[in-house]
């Protein structure tokens, strides 16, 4: 901790604008067609007395940081709302200390939303403020993290080493078509609609499948996504995600035999590198990991720092990141991977995936790349640019901003400035700059000041 640097939060804005969804994407119980994005900007002094403002970006998911079902959209909108503006309450009124000191992980995936979103502001605005990269941020251990469960982080840190380039894993929804048979209504944008498109479009190699909880209607899915899949002549690889859809593990060990019953998916089989998060949450600990023959790792489950310890004791593999449940849960679990596996002596069974939570292109997008690049993470789950159409809904200073200064990350096509993938891969070096992975900022004028529902009623 020699390096830490402690700061004073002078004040933080917190404000949001509209996304809408070029197709429905189905995941769990939701169909989203639209959502507010969640933008913080954070003004911070050091204790040497530089100031600079930073900012962090999130879109306002529904149905899964609480799937309740007598929740609507709005109700989950406002549930984060209130996360934030609790979280701008308790930051504001700390003095001076480090990055690592002023986040206040939670326990729960809603309460973490606040403090995870602010955190990386925070950090972005110490970077900006010291004139040093996210990358040299962390692995200098500017943030102040000490030893946490005999593990020294700051020796983690220092070992770290991000990649200019990460592969993209392609998300395929619960209503995403398959083939243009499977179409009953086109976008007709020009952009890939169908995972054939995606496919001669993109050219991924690794795909993230999501399954419904119903074992035979998964494999019958599955066939046809398989039927798609094994035309490509390079190795693919898969993940399948569950998003807590199955009620046990006995339904997950079903899905999984009868997967391998299957003559169509035996490649498909062969290819799946993990299962994510199939139980609900309310069960995933309730039982061990059985009768699976891949590792199972958790991800909604993964509501408070010792969750991924808990899922470890029950045969759990791993955990995902995402900077929706923060940036320094994610460093701590890729901390003790290393720790246990370690400890293990033989080939490494713990690891972190990296997951989309439909992020936007610019400073979320920008943002995750960086973490799990620097986790060392070689895939990445992403779909924001796929269910949105880049940045089209965005003022033209903007998108103009963030190709000039990521120009291997983005494009200008089909009218919008958008995520750039070739051969499968994204193109990332960019992102090592001043400032948390982002050269350019958002138009702040574009957006409108967040607002409880009680203040504006």
């Amino acid at each position: 901790m020699a390096g830490a640097v402690k700061l004073k939060i002078e004040s933080i804005d917190l404000l949001e604008r509209d996304v809408k969804l070029r197709m429905p994407f189905r995941f769990g119980v939701v169909t989203l067609t639209e959502a507010p994005q969640a933008f913080a900007r954070v003004r911070i002094r050091t204790e040497d007395g530089r100031e600079a403002t930073g900012a962090a970006a999130e879109l306002l998911a529904p149905k899964w940081f609480d799937k309740d079902p007598a929740l609507a959209n709005e109700d989950n909108y406002e549930q984060l709302r209130r996360s934030l503006a609790a979280a701008r309450e308790a930051y504001l009124v700390h003095e001076a200390r480090t990055a690592w000191d002023h986040a206040s992980p939670a326990r729960g995936l809603v309460e973490n939303y606040g403090p995870a979103l602010l955190d990386r502001a925070v950090l972005d605005a110490l970077c900006r403020a010291l004139g040093v990269s996210f990358f040299e941020a962390i692995r200098r251990n500017l943030i102040g993290a000490p030893a946490v469960e005999g593990i020294d982080l700051g020796a983690y840190f220092a070992t770290l080493r991000p990649s200019a380039r990460i592969a993209a894993r392609h998300t395929v929804g619960l209503l995403d078509p398959i083939t243009a048979a499977d179409q009953r209504e086109r976008v007709g944008d020009g952009l890939p609609e169908t995972l054939e498109h995606v496919v001669a479009r993109y050219g991924h190699r690794y795909f993230k499948l999501k399954v419904a909880g119903d074992a035979r209607a998964d494999v019958e899915r599955l066939a046809a996504i398989a039927a798609v899949l094994d035309r490509i002549q390079a190795p693919y690889h898969v993940t399948l995600d569950g998003n807590e859809q199955y009620e046990d593990m006995a339904g997950v060990a079903e899905l999984w035999a009868r997967m391998k019953g299957e003559v169509r998916l035996a490649r498909l089989v062969a290819s799946v590198l993990f299962i994510e998060q199939p139980v609900k949450r309310q069960k995933a600990f309730a039982s061990p990991v059985r009768g699976v023959g891949r590792p199972v790792i958790i991800d909604e489950s993964d509501d408070a720092l010792d969750a991924f310890p808990r899922a470890k004791a029950l045969g759990y593999r791993g955990v995902s990141s995402k900077t929706c449940k923060g940036i320094y849960k994610s460093l701590l679990n890729g901390a003790r991977c290393t720790a246990w596996n370690r400890q293990m002596g033989t080939v490494p069974i713990y690891f972190l995936t990296g997951e989309d939570l439909t992020l936007q292109a610019g400073l979320a997008l920008q943002q995750d790349l960086a973490l799990v690049s620097l986790l060392g993470l070689t895939h990445v789950e992403r779909n924001g640019h796929h269910y949105v159409n880049g940045m089209a809904g965005l003022p033209p200073g903007e998108q103009d901003a963030f190709l000039a200064a990521h120009p291997d990350l983005y494009e200008r096509s089909h009218g919008a400035v958008r995520v750039r993938i070739t051969g499968g891969m994204l193109d990332i070096g960019s992102l090592d700059c001043a400032g948390y992975a982002c050269r350019a900022m958002p138009d702040w004028a574009a957006m409108r000041d967040m607002k409880l529902q009680k203040e504006s009623a």
